[in-house]
């Protein structure tokens, strides 16, 4: 007996298609397995900004060198009435400026670790980044009385490991959406620009502090004035944190 098979042509063209875009979809993934992000549902991952609807914002502050800025950033927040700020504080500056950092307490605003030393965090092995997490931690909690659990790490640098070390250690690690470029001293009206320009709901806001940064204080004042006249409220960085889902920006493994 014979069996004959009629095959549809548009049907035989179409299932080709789709086997070799199976089989392309395939070698991407092998290809791209060592450039998977760093973030995924099932790991720690550094905070860029808030999912929110609410005009919130959060003005955020590095310290690690120096003692002219702070003070007078201090100031311009309390004249305006800005309760609500969070200090990143590196760990040996803290030790040497005892005074400024009761000012910060006193002022009621939030103190997270900038790390230990200033370097960049994915270079060293998981034992020294424990080692840095920790002994800024211990310094910080002795100053302030409280424990913290945010941290932004030196240079905003970290990998895969790094994000893993700090979360084992109970810590969530905050980077920012809006970089005022502060630190490249090109000028206050610059940073006012790229701050209120950039501005938005949920936003965390990356401002420093440190003697390097010559313009803050000239630029804040400003900055301050016109986000209110745009809607804005000022959070800290724990308090939007509790409003919604956190929003992380993907970022390849720097240690792969």
């Amino acid at each position: 007996m014979n069996f004959f098979y009629v095959f549809n042509g548009r049907k035989l063209k179409r299932y080709f298609i789709i086997g070799i875009a199976i089989l392309f979809s395939i070698g991407v993934v092998y290809v791209e397995k060592d450039q998977i992000s760093v973030f995924s549902y099932n790991e720690p991952a550094a905070i860029y900004s808030v999912v929110t609807d609410k005009k919130v914002i959060s003005l955020t502050f590095d310290i690690s060198w120096g003692e002219k800025r702070a003070e007078p950033i201090l100031q311009i927040l309390q004249e305006k009435g800005v309760k609500k700020a969070t200090f990143f504080l590196s760990s040996p500056w803290s030790s040497s400026h005892p005074e400024i950092v009761k000012k910060i307490i006193d002022a009621g605003y939030e103190i997270g670790s900038h790390g230990h030393k200033h370097v960049n965090y994915s270079q060293l092995s998981n034992e020294d980044i424990r080692k840095q997490i920790q002994t800024a931690h211990g310094i910080l909690s002795e100053m302030t009385g409280k424990s913290p659990n945010l941290i932004r790490m030196p240079n905003g640098d970290f990998d895969k490991r790094v994000l893993q070390v700090a979360n084992d250690l109970g810590y969530k690690v905050i980077q920012w959406d809006t970089d005022s470029h502060d630190w490249m001293n090109k000028g206050a009206d610059n940073i006012i620009q790229r701050v209120v320009s950039r501005a938005h709901p949920g936003d965390i806001v990356l401002l420093h502090a440190s003697d390097s940064c010559k313009q803050t204080h000239l630029a804040l004042p400003t900055i301050i004035d016109e986000l209110r006249t745009k809607g804005y409220e000022f959070a800290t960085v724990s308090e939007m944190l509790q409003l919604t889902e956190v929003n992380g920006t993907k970022v390849p493994d720097q240690g792969s």
